[in-house]
């Protein structure tokens, strides 16, 4: 048992110290020797300091948030399933914090964009979630997946036609963080206000940093003139389904859904993007299993949502009443943090984390129960298409660097990479409205092709070989004719493909995957 939250500062018995004094140093623990869920450990490690807090308290630890604001992590698997899905006992209304109501939390705290309730369905409970979020759910269903997977393909198009001719690109900043704010900007019906200050603030807003607060009240300008447009003409896209819903969303509230939309999809999307990007270029099991036909992008992208999901945390939950959860004492009012990437690798669900998921959709990459992702779906079109899209057009791309120079940023929600430099043969730019296609290179390369994978004692390609792509075969010349390939079931790539396959045939499949 650890010590209960009422013995420790800022909880009970008084205010917590300012951000600025000594008390704040940049050490791994706090008031009452409780780790922070910031600072340089939080920065290097939060995979470790998920498991030492694990290894301390169980399956929900004390932690402090940024300005030693005290909150509960959620650690285990079946915990974090309990919570989300119990709205009775833990609310989704952050108006409950007592240490709001008490002055702790003042509003102008780095987390406020993130904690400070708004209209929007994340911040209610009952009938009052279901009328919002049923808004949200219905305008997704309007979404047309194939039309969005064509943008996704002319826009993946567009940002390698800025550096293919260099052979070499940073596809962080070239192109995770850019394709995803492209597509949710034409989603929400307003792609001429995709620029770099969106991109930018999208990300600023939930780190917690000084600047977090003027980069949301950047994005909320944007899209509360973006809804009072929509009042005056209704177009065909996502933001004029909120607007005209039944549900009757008043214009304050359609932009804030709009921000949760923009901001949640975004986030996650770029992360995702970049992780599975990364997972393809040095991970062994990926680059087999892609190649030998044995795992298609979809599945790379499952993966790697167990591995490095892209919200790491959620914040937040309020206990309802005061309870014992998972073997502490929450009180009345207490702030608790979904740990998403902490669950995912869970001892009792995974007791080995480097163990494939292949096929098992029980991560909570998305949280769980009633407020779980309604767009996660779109989210997983972005990146398996955009990824497919840029490994066809660049299929011999290499990590420029050693894995081990690969660095990282963490906030509260999310790990993301700052960089991924990669190499590749300069080819010149194709048209954005075309279809994908890769081009020759003049650097010789292995034939990868999708085929039975050899026996163990064969030598498998080594770590800096050409990155195998999946949905796209290059034929050996000395492989032996195939039997033709059947048609690949609806909504997915073809699991396999020998080579010499009727070239017309695939590119009708090609066509038809990527809704052209």
């Amino acid at each position: 048992m650890t010590t209960p939250f009422h013995d420790l500062p800022g909880a009970d018995n008084g205010p917590l110290p300012p951000p600025g004094c000594p008390a704040h140093g940049l050490t791994s623990t706090g008031p009452g020797g409780l780790r922070r869920l910031y600072g340089p450990e939080h920065e290097n490690d939060p995979m470790g300091l998920y498991e030492k807090l694990r290894a301390e308290h169980g399956p929900v630890a004390p932690v402090l948030l940024v300005g030693d604001v005290p909150a509960w992590l959620v650690l285990g698997h079946s915990e974090n399933l309990h919570m989300t899905r119990t709205p009775s006992q833990f609310s989704r209304d952050a108006r409950r914090w007592r240490l709001v109501h008490d002055g702790t939390v003042p509003p102008d705290h780095p987390l406020a964009p993130v904690f400070t309730w708004q209209p929007i369905c994340v911040f209610a409970d009952g009938a009052d979630h279901e009328r919002l979020r049923g808004a949200v759910t219905d305008s997704i269903a309007r979404i047309d997946h194939r039309g969005v997977r064509r943008y996704i393909n002319r826009y993946s198009n567009r940002l390698v036609n800025d550096f293919c001719q260099d052979g070499h690109a940073d596809l962080v900043s070239q192109f995770a963080e850019h394709l995803p704010m492209m597509a949710l900007c034409q989603i929400l019906g307003m792609p001429e206000e995709y620029n770099e200050r969106m991109v930018q603030a999208a990300r600023d807003m939930i780190k917690g940093t000084a600047t977090a607060n003027a980069s949301n009240a950047y994005i909320m300008g944007v899209l509360s003139r973006h809804v009072a447009r929509r009042r005056m003409t209704a177009e065909e896209d996502f933001t004029t389904w909120l607007v005209e819903h039944p549900a009757g969303l008043t214009d304050d509230e359609v932009s804030q859904h709009l921000r949760l939309v923009l901001i949640a999809a975004y986030e996650t999307t770029a992360n995702l993007i970049a992780n599975v990007v990364r997972m393809v270029l040095t991970d062994p099991r990926f680059r087999a299993q892609l190649s030998g036909g044995h795992m298609t992008l979809p599945e790379a992208v499952e993966q790697t949502l167990w591995d490095e999901p892209p919200f790491t945390t959620i914040f937040g939950r309020w206990a309802v009443g005061d309870t014992e959860f998972g073997g502490q004492q929450i009180k009345k009012g207490d702030a608790l943090i979904v740990g998403i990437a902490a669950a995912n690798v869970d001892p009792v669900v995974r007791p080995d984390p480097h163990a494939s998921m292949q096929g098992n959709r029980a991560h909570l990459a998305f949280s769980g129960g009633p407020h779980e992702c309604p767009g996660q779906d779109i989210g997983r079109a972005i990146a398996d298409t955009g990824i497919d899209a840029l490994l066809m057009r660049l299929p011999d791309l290499q990590l420029s660097v050693e894995e081990d120079q690969l660095r990282w940023s963490s906030a509260l929600m999310s790990r993301h990479l700052n960089e991924l430099p990669v190499t590749f043969a300069a080819r010149p730019p194709q048209d954005v409205a075309g279809t994908p296609m890769s081009t020759p290179s003049t650097t010789p390369r292995p034939d990868w092709q999708v085929e039975t994978p050899p026996r163990a004692s064969a030598p498998q390609p080594p770590a800096a070989a050409s990155v195998p792509l999946p949905a796209q075969v290059v034929p050996s010349a000395q492989a032996a004719p195939a039997a033709p390939v059947a048609s690949p079931p609806a909504g997915g790539i073809p699991a396999q493909r020998r080579p010499k396959a009727p070239k017309r045939m695939w590119q009708a499949v090609t066509r038809w995957w990527r809704g052209y």
